[in-house]
């Protein structure tokens, strides 16, 4: 498929125009979002993904830059992605990182408590969760934020930490409103 290099430009523009960019790093739109205390800003990320979901608001799309934006603006990460209901079981869906567990049964793990509990689940030591899958050796720590249509879990974003109590409340608090977003910018029809 080809890309439209007018329309690309325009939508550069209006990000710029929103400051939802980093003209300084030139096209590495969403890289390095911390606030000047250090701390992920969240607002931001959750703007850049609403802007970024315009033109194709299809899970796939919007999962897939969503990954990529936490992964480059929040530090200490080794995996960011998102687990999607299929068939009665989480199903790997887009993420950053290293390669993952394919099938988590809904109870089985942080990600199935996730979803069998519907709340978010923040995991300052992985080794201490009674059942944890490690899909990663190297995960120290997990937060899993349940994503819900009419109602329903339909998917999940998780993320992982090789360091011991990685995420704090405030974590809890920015990733809720991201996964809030993601919500209402999303089309979850395709996702039963």
């Amino acid at each position: 498929m080809r890309v439209n290099s007018n329309e690309f430009r325009s939508k550069r523009h209006l990000l710029c125009k929103r400051k939802l960019c980093n003209a300084e790093f030139g096209d590495n739109i969403g890289k390095n979002n911390l606030r000047e205390d250090s701390m992920t800003d969240y607002s931001l990320l959750s703007e850049q993904i609403r802007s970024l979901s315009e033109d194709e608001p299809n899970f796939i799309p919007v999962f897939s830059n969503a990954s990529a934006l936490l992964y480059e603006n929040m530090e200490d990460l080794n995996w960011a992605g998102f687990y999607i209901m299929n068939k009665g079981s989480l199903m790997l869906g887009p993420f950053q990182g290293k390669v993952a567990c394919i099938r988590i049964e809904v109870g089985r793990g942080v990600c199935g408590t996730a979803v069998k509990e519907g709340k978010t689940q923040l995991v300052r030591d992985v080794h201490e969760f009674p059942g944890h899958i490690a899909c990663d050796s190297a995960s120290n720590s997990e937060i899993v934020v349940p994503i819900h249509r009419d109602g329903e879990v339909v998917a999940v974003l998780d993320i992982d930490s090789p360091s011991l109590s990685r995420f704090s409340e405030e974590d809890r608090a920015g990733l809720e409103e991201f996964v809030r977003v993601l919500e209402e910018v999303t089309d979850l029809s395709g996702v039963r």
